[in-house]
């Protein structure tokens, strides 16, 4: 049996019905999501809500091929939908039908297209020809939801106590597989989608300290099976940092786990990267293989955070013998090492 509200109240899901007092407030909702066929992906795209700035939320729209295509929207646009069950932003809408059981995320307007090539090369979103593009989907729950801290003593630790808990949104960040099924239209050609997702929900304060980097895995198995998990560098001053995940095997509850081994972001490469990762149960040890098949790339300058390198992916994963889509997002400050 899966509880696929985790035990949390369904007012989580819904966003703030009005601007809220607070002008830090911030709450979002957003999404991976792959086709089962592993030729295209959207590795992330939601929508961004910060109180001080009410009138329009940040909306960040990411398609990427197998090919090397790549297809954007970033920036800021106009607030619309019922408040009540919608958090949209110009030509995104992402409504909650049914708390912890069913989203619809729509897109209707204009990417911008270019390649994962010229992103490497320093290419940023918003660059390149507006191509129409038009999304329906539609995301069904398959586990139950991942709350960061709530499964490693240790990680809610350092998220109560350090500046991880604000770089993550804590304490109300959480995010859970999905199936995804839909149809997308971009620039003349028509795709249907019959696959995964990872969607993340958050609300609440989140302060931006300086990054060190990150490594972050979620994948959802045929059977039912699924992994996912985050975690940082080691930190400068020797502390702990956040380091937790979980397993599923397709029933039941999330299975703790801790990272042992990540794909630390070494090198910029759109696809065909090995990037298998190993997480410890109390039960023992998984190896999880993976490759990524499509990339979208942000090379920051040096004065902007340092010069970030920061890769958002969809990625395939083999465990045990069993093949699936996944995510893949992971950063580096300054030059590669």
């Amino acid at each position: 049996m899966i509880d696929l509200t985790g035990g949390y109240d369904a007012a989580l899901e819904l966003p703030f019905p009005a601007q809220p007092d607070n002008p830090e407030a911030r709450e979002s909702m957003n999404m991976w999501v792959w086709d089962r066929s592993l030729t295209f992906g959207l590795p992330r795209m939601g929508v961004e809500a910060v109180g001080e700035n009410w009138e329009t939320h940040d909306l960040q729209f990411n398609l990427a091929f197998a090919d090397g295509r790549v297809f954007n929207i970033v920036g800021p646009g106009a607030v619309h939908g019922d408040k009540q069950k919608v958090l949209g932003a110009g030509p995104m809408t992402i409504e909650v039908v049914e708390p912890f059981g069913h989203l619809k995320v729509s897109v209707d307007g204009e990417a911008h297209a270019t390649t994962v090539a010229d992103q490497i090369a320093g290419a940023f979103p918003g660059q390149g020809d507006l191509v129409p593009v038009h999304l329906d989907l539609d995301l069904r729950p398959a586990a139950p939801p991942w709350m960061n801290g709530d499964l490693l003593t240790d990680a809610k630790r350092i998220l109560d106590t350090q500046e991880e808990g604000g770089l993550m949104g804590h304490p109300w960040r959480f995010e859970q597989l999905c199936r995804a099924t839909g149809t997308l239209r971009i620039a003349g050609e028509e795709h249907h989608i019959d696959g995964g997702a990872n969607r993340i929900r958050r609300q609440g304060i989140r302060r931006l300290a300086t990054f060190w980097g990150h490594a972050w895995q979620a994948a959802l198995f045929p059977s039912g099976r699924g992994f996912g998990y985050i975690t940082y560098p080691p930190r400068a001053d020797g502390k702990d940092t956040y380091n937790e995940g979980y397993l599923f095997d397709g029933d039941g509850e999330l299975i703790p786990a801790r990272v042992v081994q990540a794909p630390w972001l070494k090198s910029l490469q759109a696809s065909g990267e090995s990037i298998p990762c190993v997480l410890e149960t109390d039960e023992g040890t998984v190896h999880i293989e993976g490759t990524t098949v499509a990339s979208t790339f942000m090379v920051m300058p040096p004065e902007v955070g340092g010069g970030m390198r920061l890769q958002q992916a969809i990625a395939r994963y083999t465990w045990d013998g069993e093949t699936t889509g996944g995510m893949l997002e992971r950063s580096i400050p300054g030059e590669l090492t």
